[in-house]
């Protein structure tokens, strides 16, 4: 399934989130407290740089037992990933009691995922297999890594998650590197590319300005916030 906006997203990799971020404030679409995920999620792979797509949600319980696992709930996620605009981004909010020792893919889950059109999963907990799902080049966002898969089961797909600070729904477009992980909202998406070239005009101006010569910080007055 072709991505509603490919070429957006296509720029959009070539551009770190903490730029993109900047860009989405301008929109003054939502308050620029919200939208982003805390500095627990972390980017295990940054040597991949940013990654762009679509989310396909899930609600998983790990270490805990609550009702018996079922392969029809993983074939139903798996369905959903593909149906899902590409690229799709799995993103996995655990549920469980025991979040500290939850790994929520390995290199079977992140094989399947890519397979279907998937080129990363958030987790609120762990993941394993790093090695082999770096040789995947797919990407990884997550608390850091786990062992075991434990009882892992899905308990429901497509479902808002909590993800770390940040409300992510199926469909929002995500954008994350070693900055962190940011929602792109809707509304205004299409003024983000001259919004990008205009951060980083400003910035070259600002940065040339103060490396120059003779540079004091009473000269940034009238000018900081410009």
């Amino acid at each position: 399934m072709a991505a509603p906006n490919g070429a957006l997203v296509a720029l959009l990799k070539t551009v770190d989130t903490a730029t993109v971020s900047n860009a989405v404030e301008l929109l003054r679409v939502r308050p620029d407290s919200e939208g982003f995920a805390s500095l627990h999620l972390k980017c295990l792979f940054p040597e991949f740089g940013p990654m762009c797509g679509y989310a396909v949600t899930a609600q998983v319980e790990t270490v805990t037992e609550g009702a018996p696992k079922t392969e029809e709930a993983f074939v139903e996620l798996f369905e959903a990933v593909e149906r899902s605009p590409r690229p799709a981004v799995v993103v996995l909010q655990e549920i469980g009691g025991d979040r500290d020792r939850a790994a929520h893919s390995g290199e079977v889950m992140a094989t399947i995922f890519t397979r279907l059109g998937a080129i990363g999963l958030v987790s609120d907990c762990g993941v394993r297999d790093l090695s082999a799902v770096r040789k995947l080049g797919f990407h990884y966002f997550a608390r850091g890594a786990v062992a075991s898969h434990a009882s892992y089961r899905i308990v429901r797909t497509g479902v808002p998650v909590q993800m770390t600070g940040v409300t992510i729904r199926t469909g929002d477009l995500l954008h994350a590197d070693e900055n962190g992980l940011i929602t792109i909202p809707e509304a205004g998406r299409d003024r983000l590319p001259g919004l990008i070239e205009e951060i980083f005009s400003n910035e070259r101006a600002l940065l040339e300005f103060v490396r120059g010569s003779g540079f004091t910080a009473a000269q940034l007055r009238g000018r900081f916030f410009h």
